[in-house]
């Protein structure tokens, strides 16, 4: 299936790169642009995209109000905040409006497309350093009463908890084989079995579910 995608971006020539880097993917579309949050309502009611990318401060509407409608408007399409700034007032106000992922303009674009891709399939996907203040923020969260961490029916083995741990930095599938010698199909197949065991239904909350076991150092 080609996942249909929107890019938004106040800067003409950035969604020009990006449009010109997804459009070699036979499994990407580029289905429009925008220049702002309040284009980029009117481009999903008309084109129906499958993911959009958003920047986050851009004039008009800004990518969180933007993507708050969206989540409203349009639940099935899937946001990915796309930006130059990690600071936790726009990561959580992102994550909060309800975007599935979040990164940086950095980012590399093998990366991208592996998150494009893995957004359309349900997944959620985080930079490195945002993944890492999402745990350190459910950490640091008030407990309701003493900690109860219940004992999984299935217990995951050494290597699914080293794909776990790397997996909470935000690491891709890609990334995860480099740092254990493993093939990607392999790592593919324990990430599956860590969601399965861990009852999660994507990446993010495997991690944060992680840590409340105390699988996490």
């Amino acid at each position: 299936m080609t996942v249909r995608v929107l890019l938004v971006d106040d800067q003409a020539l950035f969604r020009e790169a990006l449009a010109m880097l997804l459009g070699v993917h036979t499994d990407i579309e580029v289905v429009g642009e925008a220049g702002d949050g309040a284009q980029a309502l009117d481009r999903v009611a008309a084109l129906a995209p499958d993911v959009v990318l958003m920047d986050l401060r851009m004039p008009v509407l800004d990518g969180v109000a933007a993507t708050r409608r969206l989540r409203v408007d349009h639940p099935g399409v899937r946001v990915i905040a796309l930006t130059t700034f990690d600071d936790d007032e726009d990561v959580f106000a992102a994550l909060r409006a309800g975007a599935v992922g979040y990164l940086l303009k950095d980012v590399s674009s093998a990366r991208l497309v592996e998150a494009v891709l893995a957004a359309a399939r349900g997944e959620s996907v985080l930079q490195p350093s945002v993944a890492a203040k999402v745990v350190a923020r459910f950490a640091a969260l008030p407990a309701d009463g003493p900690p109860q961490p219940q004992p999984l029916v299935v217990p995951l083995s050494e290597r699914e908890l080293e794909v776990v741990r790397l997996l909470a930095q935000g690491r891709s599938n890609r990334e995860i084989a480099a740092a254990l010698y493993l093939a990607e199909g392999t790592v593919k197949n324990h990430v599956t079995n860590v969601l399965g065991k861990l009852d999660a239904r994507d990446r993010t909350q495997a991690a944060l579910r992680a840590r409340a076991l105390g699988l996490l150092p």
